[in-house]
């Protein structure tokens, strides 16, 4: 009895750690140069959109939007940066269990800001959801991640 059980927890392990879903990265420099946390072009906002490292939902990717446009689709550890009009609202959206999660924010011209997904247990799946994070704690965060390649989303 004992054996099997090892053995059904060795097979869970296995397929946690080779189950990670993964995206492209772009390349070092251009995620050192992301991570100087400059500011955007004139009359832009900087936009960080990322996701830590966790244990629920390694083996999901799910898409991120910023007013019905694809940035990309995210796995544990990775951002994207992108540049938006400035001054003005923005819908941020990421795909969950049974509709997107929005939020609309105002991104104020020459400031970044940053955006966390997260998963979360849902009825049937896992689903995600997303939050402004503060400068200074964002800035933190995206420094350990890699820079995803933007433009892929699954639906």
């Amino acid at each position: 009895m004992k054996s099997s059980s090892f053995h059904l927890l060795a097979i869970i392990l296995v397929f946690l750690v080779s189950g990670c879903a993964s995206v492209e990265v772009a390349s070092q420099l251009d995620s050192l140069k992301a991570k100087e946390f400059g500011s955007p072009g004139p009359g832009n906002a900087g936009v960080y959109l990322y996701r830590n490292r966790g244990l629920i939902g390694v083996a999901l990717k799910k898409d991120l939007w910023i007013d019905g446009e694809c940035i990309g689709e995210t796995s544990p550890a990775v951002f994207f940066y992108t540049e938006v009009e400035g001054d003005k609202n923005h819908t941020i959206a990421t795909e969950s269990e049974f509709s997107p999660n929005e939020l609309v924010l105002f991104f104020e011209s020459g400031k970044n800001y940053f955006i966390r997904q997260f998963m979360k247990l849902g009825v049937f799946v896992y689903g995600a959801g997303i939050e402004q994070i503060p400068e200074e704690q964002g800035k933190e965060e995206v420094a350990k991640l890699e820079m995803a390649i933007p433009g892929k989303c699954s639906k």
